[in-house]
């Protein structure tokens, strides 16, 4: 963990605002980032929160519960909008995963961050890379969160197992990256955001 803590400290944003953007259009070119001002992107932030195990590093994630308003049923990392009275958009993250995931803020140390990730639908989202404390607690919201998991970070950094997928989309064939583990297919713009880490890692 001492490797990779040098590793984050040295390649991630220190500040959001040195953050660069990428997004479901990276595999997409055709598809414009909606930064033109026709359509307002929506602030949302991310916890990618990695945690040392006896085994390995590990990257937690959530399965939402089918009955969710949107993106039902998909994996995804802790998080989502930033209130107005969030601070930051790293409080935002904090908050969110304590809500949905029972991590206290408290047990966060926030590493850094990923450039900015724009969704097709529009939502303009930071990941916010923290290292969680590995006796930590959590107490699954079952009104957001199906359950939890956790995936080797080995398993995500290797590029052999980052997909290729297309699939049709509101009449347009889109394109995007999947990493199936397990009986979970994580995939989008949690898959993005992971592509994302892989390469901020790996840069030279």
């Amino acid at each position: 963990m001492e490797f990779l803590r040098k590793e984050l400290e040295k390649k991630l944003y220190r500040r959001p605002g040195d953050a660069s953007a990428r997004g479901d259009y990276d595999l997409n070119p055709d598809w414009a980032p909606q930064t033109d001002g026709a359509r307002a992107l929506t602030p949302a932030a991310v916890l990618v929160p990695l945690i040392e195990r006896a085994e390995g590093i590990t990257m937690l994630l959530t399965q939402r519960t089918h009955e969710m308003p949107t993106h039902a049923g998909q994996v995804s990392f802790p998080g989502g909008r930033v209130h107005v009275d969030d601070p930051t958009h790293a409080a935002a993250a904090l908050r969110e995963a304590e809500e949905e995931v029972g991590i206290a803020p408290e047990l966060v140390t926030v590493m850094g961050f990923l450039d900015f990730y724009e969704t097709r639908t529009n939502y303009r989202i930071l990941p916010v890379v923290g290292v969680v404390n590995p006796h930590v607690e959590m107490k699954i919201d079952p009104r957001e969160v199906d359950h939890a998991f956790e995936v080797p970070l080995s398993f995500l950094m290797d590029p052999a197992h980052h997909q290729k997928l297309s699939a049709e989309w509101r009449g347009a064939l889109r394109h995007y990256y999947a990493m199936p583990y397990k009986d979970h297919h994580i995939w989008g713009a949690t898959a993005g955001m992971i592509r994302s880490l892989y390469e901020r890692l790996h840069a030279p």
